[in-house]
């Protein structure tokens, strides 16, 4: 049996692709998109013809209109393909605004919704800034569910817990490229792989505190380097995996273990974390990592985003 069937078993899997065509071949529950992967779908042939119907349908709205609606188009291709969720998200330059993305959610779920897409199906992606999980805790109340992403350590998970979010997105491949980075010539693969990947840890942290204390916010792995960090989160309640690493692991023969564990979580001695808004930015200035890859992710997909536009401006 390959490694995707036996991590079937402990995770549900998650296509991290705009490229709808290719996550078929992997049946995945849901599917998570960001500007990045659309920006990658849309210059491919195959997709052209979203971007000419945007421009052609709604040649007198808006950027911003026309943005949206790639966005939902793309989002609305996903959900013929799988079952579950797609994860489609706001402007990352909102990520530092509670109310404008606030709005700017309430619109994208509007859009669904002409479109006959219910809200369950649904999830809004937002920057795990202080201002976006305060954004997510309104739309939580509405029903508007969100994908929290650029999670980076305990205290972002947390806070977002708190604020009652759907599900969060720790990036665990950008974790371990800090620490690499960091750790220069004295970094070691051979070490620092598996169950010691700095990624991983991270994931493991937030799972064990999360299923200890009995908070309901899903927690799914994102941004994999290598089939071995995925492997090594089997158990977490969803991994988002790109085409490229869901084919290895398809092809790939061998043994998949649960490494994540609901009861042993719930016996593990962990402090709890009481979060307001000082403390939390307290924890995100005292951690290097974690405020050097929040800000690295947003001014990215931000950039991406901008490329988007002049995509269709073109």
């Amino acid at each position: 049996m390959n490694l995707l069937e036996q991590l079937k078993k402990y995770t549900f899997v998650v296509a991290d692709t705009g490229d709808f065509e290719r996550m078929q071949a992997y049946q995945p529950k849901d599917a998570t998109t960001n500007p990045t992967l659309i920006l990658r779908a849309a210059k491919l042939p195959a997709y052209q013809n979203i971007i000419d119907t945007v421009k052609t349908n709604f040649s007198d709205a808006s950027l911003e209109d026309k943005m949206d609606q790639v966005l939902i188009q793309f989002g609305l291709e996903i959900l013929k393909v799988v079952p579950g969720r797609v994860s489609t998200e706001i402007d990352a330059a909102l990520s530092f605004s509670t109310e404008d993305s606030v709005a700017r959610a309430r619109k994208m779920i509007h859009l669904y919704q002409d479109h006959g897409i219910t809200r369950d199906r649904v999830l809004i992606k937002i920057a795990a800034t202080w201002e976006g999980i305060q954004a997510a805790k309104i739309l939580e109340a509405e029903g508007i569910h969100c994908n929290l992403t650029l999670v980076f350590n305990l205290a972002q998970a947390v806070a977002c817990a708190q604020a009652n979010v759907k599900l969060i997105s720790p990036f665990v491949g950008r974790i371990t490229d800090w620490h690499k980075n960091a750790l220069g010539a004295t970094w070691d693969d051979a070490s620092m792989s598996g169950p010691n990947d700095p990624g991983v840890k991270s994931v493991q942290q937030i799972y064990n505190y999360f299923k200890h204390y009995g908070f309901q916010t899903e927690i799914m792995g994102a941004s994999f380097r290598n089939i071995g960090q995925i492997t090594a989160l089997a158990g977490c309640d969803l991994l988002t995996i790109s085409p490229e690493l869901l084919e290895t692991l398809q092809k790939t023969e061998g043994n998949v273990k649960e490494t994540l564990n609901i009861l042993a979580a719930q016996n593990i001695t962990i402090p709890a974390i009481q979060l307001d808004e000082i403390s939390f930015r307290q924890f995100m200035h005292e951690d290097a990592m974690a405020t050097e890859k929040l800000a690295e992710g947003i001014q990215n997909f931000k950039k991406d985003s901008d490329l988007l536009a002049e995509l269709l401006q073109s």
